[in-house]
């Protein structure tokens, strides 16, 4: 059932009357440190009251909003912050339903999540996305979703297993908790006007919510003067303090991130820390963050701690991961802050710097203390239609990861995608490449890749050249989380692995699985969508890491490898990509020759 919290509207009377000492509250907190927001301000010695499971009263002595049955809970000096809001993330990239990504973010402070389910929707099109908001509404802090904008991300250059049209947009932004329009990630079309990309920006615009930008290109010139001019309110893909900078002078909100393997918040916050720009243009996120990173490392709370060790003032900081989210989306009066009619979102810590997360209370009621969780998160159940994904015409063989030069030639030149360590983006790169018995033969540190398409059972493969991962044994790893289209992407150095890579996800329904000499030494289970698993996020993460030691055994040395696998396909980021169709030059927006000229 999904779990709702009283509007202010019908609790207005009772947080009068708390607030006032007529009734008494359900829960006080006493004796903390009140972080304001709003004023940017820290109050020693000030109590909170809850009741409804909102702020009734904020301020320095609460006994008059005391009962014989209310809850006490002694701060003892400590700081009472906001609940921590994530501007931008993608529930998907965590391989976590609602439900099991919920459970693992509650202890870390985490309160509020606006979600773009687009990866669910380039596999099952407007029904997933209604699938993962109804999970999200059963949970007990707050899930806001984005409708996806943009499936396919670039028509023409791939094939998704459903699209997303101007009639699903309207359609969804009639439901509750639809918060606003996904990320635009198609931004060639917004420049040049395309018919169905204003369409789902007038719809979202005509229903008073706000859309999500996706400008991931290094022009600042008119292009993207003519992109923020169709409608965009925030853009995440900066990479540098100019992007920031621009997005903020055009009314845009710079949303700056750290996820598991992008790392944009310490080249961009200097527009704040060193330029002196507004703050209030700026909001952090994490954009994509995999289940070991959520276990082990934390979510907002490890993007706060960084942009606080990035030199941001914990004040300030803090506001970019609450009430600048809040205002952002129209939810002021609702989360994001401290105070009276708010939803009771709220963190204890001792440390404002380093954010031990103590206690943590979403909308009036303990979710979380000392690291773990106090409740529950419901799931949904998932029709077989979700869990039965892989729609293969055949098993692949060696021969469908061969590439076949031209006679007569014993090197070839050819495109390769260039791997940035803890970048989205990817480089243009050459090579000349060895030919052995009519195939090309990469060696040093190229290695084959390959997209298997799985939505049409079209038993199309597509093959290419990948330098960075640095790998050195014949080995292949295979992964269905191949963004934004979610076919099979399959990287190795061995025609044989990488068959029998492809095959195992296909049997298994989807998930991702490193061989390494003819043997299998790693597998996620990914069943629902070939993206998520319903499994315990420690479960997952305990996988994910079997995962990495096993990419580390096979001679990758990259910072959380696997999120650069999964974005090979990522054919709206610049500059080389690959897709179904073939390989794809970002910075053109076409298809492009694998290979140049033969020696």
């Amino acid at each position: 059932m999904t779990q709702t919290i009283p509007t202010w509207q019908d609790t207005a009377a009772r947080l009068i009357a708390v607030a006032r000492g007529a009734e008494a509250a359900d829960t006080v907190i006493k004796g903390g440190i009140w972080v304001n927001v709003h004023t940017r301000e820290m109050l020693p010695d000030h109590d909170i009251a809850i009741a409804a499971g909102r702020f009734a009263y904020c301020g320095p002595e609460a006994s008059h909003c005391i009962g014989p049955n209310t809850q006490v809970i002694e701060a003892r000096d400590r700081y009472m912050i906001p609940g921590l809001c994530d501007g931008h993330m993608h529930i998907e990239s965590g391989m976590l339903t609602p439900a099991e990504f919920a459970r693992a973010v509650i202890p870390h402070g985490t309160t509020t999540m606006f979600t773009d389910p687009h990866e669910i929707a380039n596999v099952l099109g407007l029904s997933g996305v209604r699938l993962m908001h109804e999970e999200a509404a059963l949970q007990p802090i707050n899930i806001y979703t984005q409708m996806p904008s943009c499936a396919p991300s670039a028509p023409g250059l791939e094939t998704t297993g459903h699209e997303i049209t101007p009639e699903d947009v309207a359609e969804a932004m009639t439901w509750p908790g639809i918060i606003g329009l996904g990320e635009m990630m198609n931004f060639p079309g917004v420049i040049h006007g395309d018919a169905k990309m204003l369409a789902e920006i007038a719809a979202t615009q005509a229903a008073g919510k706000a859309v999500g930008g996706h400008y991931a290109s290094p022009d600042l010139g008119p292009a993207f003067h003519a992109y923020a001019a169709g409608g965009p309110a925030d853009d995440h893909e900066g990479t540098c303090e100019a992007d920031a900078i621009a997005r903020m002078r055009q009314g845009m909100r710079a949303m700056i991130r750290l996820g598991s393997a992008w790392y944009d918040v310490e080249s961009q916050i200097t527009a704040v820390t060193e330029r002196g720009l507004d703050p209030r243009g700026m909001i952090l996120c994490t954009d994509d963050c995999h289940s070991g990173t959520l276990v082990n490392d934390g979510h907002m709370n490890r993007v706060l701690r960084h942009a606080i060790d990035c030199g941001c003032d914990p004040l300030v900081a803090l506001q970019m991961a609450t009430i600048n989210t809040a205002t952002h989306f129209g939810l002021e009066r609702e989360i994001g802050s401290i105070a009276p009619g708010r939803r009771a979102d709220l963190i204890l810590t001792s440390d404002l710097r380093r954010l031990p997360i103590e206690h943590v209370i979403a909308r009036g009621q303990t979710v979380a203390q000392d690291g773990g969780i106090t409740v529950d998160c419901p799931h949904l159940d998932w029709p077989g239609t979700a869990r039965q994904t892989m729609n293969m015409a055949r098993d692949v063989t060696v021969d469908d990861f061969r590439i076949a030069a031209p006679k007569g030639c014993s090197h070839i030149e050819a495109q390769v995608i260039g791997v940035v360590e803890n970048q989205a983006p990817t480089q243009a790169l050459k090579a000349t490449i060895p030919v052995m018995d009519g195939n090309l033969t990469p060696d040093r540190d190229i290695a084959h890749i390959a997209l298997v398409e799985r939505h049409k059972a079209t038993g199309q493969v597509t093959n290419a050249l990948v330098q960075g991962f640095g790998y050195t044994t014949q080995m292949a790893l295979a992964s269905t989380v191949a963004h934004d289209s979610h076919h099979m992407i399959v990287v190795g150095t061995s025609p044989a692995d990488m068959a029998r890579a492809a095959n195992r996800l296909a049997e298994i329904g989807g998930g991702i699985t490193l061989w390494q000499d003819g043997a299998e030494q790693a597998l996620i289970e990914l069943p629902i969508a070939g993206l998520m698993s319903d499994s315990p996020a420690t479960e997952v993460a305990a996988k994910a890491d079997q995962l990495g030691n096993a990419m580390r055994a096979a001679g990758c040395t990259l910072n959380n490898a696997i999120m650069q696998h999964s974005l090979l396909a990522l054919v709206v980021i610049p500059e080389l990509r690959i897709s179904d169709l073939g390989l794809v030059d970002v910075t053109k927006f076409a298809l492009t020759d694998l290979l140049v000229s033969e020696t």
